[in-house]
């Protein structure tokens, strides 16, 4: 049996995601963060004062990881952490005003970004192959839950 890594999902893929990091990294390293903080901002900017239990959700990252990332965050200035208004055992996290100065920065280097590696491909192209994308997310996550 022979193995053709380029015709291999899971090796495009990650292939795919390793390279996007690289640019995403160089890219926002001058705004004071990494790609790791990016999913946790992009959230967070969408709706500020989520608990750590509602980030998990919407990030689908480890616990460990999230906890670590927002460690750094914490420390770099970019959230605050405050008591829950309804439940003693939870904080809710908010962007400073540190954080929210680069948002705008910060979305339109993802933009750009995405205008690059997407250039060779049409409009109609773009939009298939970001639904193909999520219909195989859509389909992980229903495998890995059974």
């Amino acid at each position: 049996m022979e193995f053709d890594r380029m015709n291999s999902a899971g090796y495009l893929v990650n292939n795919l995601a390793r390279l996007l990091v690289e640019i995403l990294r160089k890219r926002v390293a001058p705004l004071g963060i990494v790609p790791g903080q990016f999913p946790a901002l992009l959230a967070l900017w969408e709706k500020d004062g989520l608990t750590q239990k509602e980030l998990l959700a919407m990030l689908d990252i480890e616990q460990a990881t999230l906890a670590n990332t927002l460690i750094r965050m914490e420390r770099d200035g970019l959230i605050t952490r405050k008591e829950h208004p309804a439940d003693a055992r939870a904080r809710t996290i908010h962007v400073t005003e540190q954080g929210l100065s680069i948002r705008d920065e910060a979305y339109r280097t993802a933009m750009q970004i995405n205008e690059e590696v997407l250039a060779d491909l049409s409009d109609e192209e773009t939009k298939a192959f970001l639904s193909y994308m999520r219909r195989v997310i859509g389909r992980i996550k229903k495998v890995e839950s059974s």
